[in-house]
């Protein structure tokens, strides 16, 4: 059998189960036509990476794309509580939950357009360099940045895809990144940016080093065009208010490199990064991201990676059949409980009884 056609049926248990993935499970799925050691082979190998991710998702991201379509990219973390440490699963900052947790962090490039939302690649933090931190006690930092990772995504996705705007949150505003999508790559930002950035209100000021916080401005319901420090071109900023879940109210500032958009197409277009949430809840919930019992980082790696391959065919559904995600999941599972039902009426139907129907 084909690799390809083994990460097919691979991406469908994934789908299928809604307990812990194993080998041996999917041995069971495929009434045991294929053993587990060759599942435990195809994972162990490593051809289930970035590169065949895209190769799925290209055909799609091509026939969606357009002048509407936005690259965004974010990280995740997902725990792994009792997992044994390695360079992949280890200790990672959630700043979603504002502490530490083992478990293992992947930053998405997303593809967004006409209502889809297609991986372009997934790169994992992997904590390959020992150090001893402030406490004198053993610790790992990785080698290569989410920056870095950031700016190798965007260029990846400005030679296979057509986009205008890349969106990013706090963590990826750095005057570097934003340099570089600009000046590079030809492309436009609108990124969130912390409120504690200081910005020049004219070539003047920024000349004469004369910098003001934008806490101090008022740019809300409109935008300003500023200077930050490190840039030679001009950013639109904005202040955005709105209402938390639980009431609470909260501010966003954004930073457009695009002087021709308004207030409010900066935060319609900022808008749609949000959907790079939804992926994340997504993978995590209806794809058996973490219910993977695999040891080594290979073929964890590989299993994280078919997750969201089986992601991509969720969100393909999605698309055709106008159901979301977990409308998707829950006919899936009430498929499987009916299935099951039908098994144990089997199972508890005396064997007479079955004898006297089959006479």
């Amino acid at each position: 059998m084909s690799v390809n056609k083994l990460i097919d049926l691979y991406t469908d248990y994934l789908l299928s189960s809604t307990t812990q993935t194993t080998a041996t499970g999917f041995s069971k799925m495929v009434n045991s036509e294929l053993s587990h050691d060759k599942i435990t082979r195809m994972l162990s190998l490593g051809e289930i990476n970035s590169k065949r991710l895209w190769k799925m998702t290209k055909p799609m991201c091509q026939e969606i794309q357009g002048e509407e379509g936005v690259i965004i990219i974010d990280d995740s973390v997902e725990e792994k509580q009792y997992t044994d440490m390695n360079e992949l699963i280890n200790w990672h900052f959630d700043h979603c939950i504002g502490r530490c947790i083992k478990g293992v962090n992947f930053v998405s490039s997303i593809y967004h357009n006409k209502s889809m939302s297609l991986p372009v690649c997934v790169e994992f933090i992997k904590k390959d360099i020992p150090y001893i931190n402030k406490r004198g006690k053993l610790a790992y930092k990785s080698s290569k940045k989410k920056n870095e990772i950031f700016r190798e995504m965007v260029n990846i996705s400005v030679i296979n895809l057509y986009f205008k705007y890349v969106l990013a949150d706090i963590w990826y505003s750095s005057a570097k990144n934003m340099n570089f999508v600009k000046k590079e790559c030809n492309r436009d930002f609108i990124l969130a940016i912390k409120d504690n950035r200081k910005v020049a209100l004219s070539v003047r000021d920024k000349e004469n080093g004369e910098y003001v916080s934008i806490k101090s401005l008022k740019p809300e319901g409109c935008t300003m065009s500023v200077y930050f420090e490190q840039l030679d071109f001009p950013v639109l900023i904005c202040k955005q208010v709105f209402k938390n879940k639980d009431g609470s109210t909260g501010t966003l500032y954004l930073a457009s490199s695009d002087l021709n958009l308004s207030y409010d197409q900066i935060t319609t277009i900022y808008k749609k990064r949000w959907r790079v949430e939804d992926y994340h809840k997504s993978v995590k919930s209806n794809a058996s991201f973490a219910k993977s019992p695999t040891k080594t980082p290979i073929t964890q790696e590989s299993h994280f990676i078919a997750s969201i391959m089986a992601y991509v065919k969720l969100e393909r559904l999605s698309y055709r059949t106008s159901n979301n995600h977990f409308e998707l999941k829950a006919k899936i599972n009430t498929a499987a409980i009916k299935a099951a039902r039908q098994e144990l009426n089997r199972l508890s139907t005396p064997i007479f009884v079955q004898y006297k129907n089959t006479a």
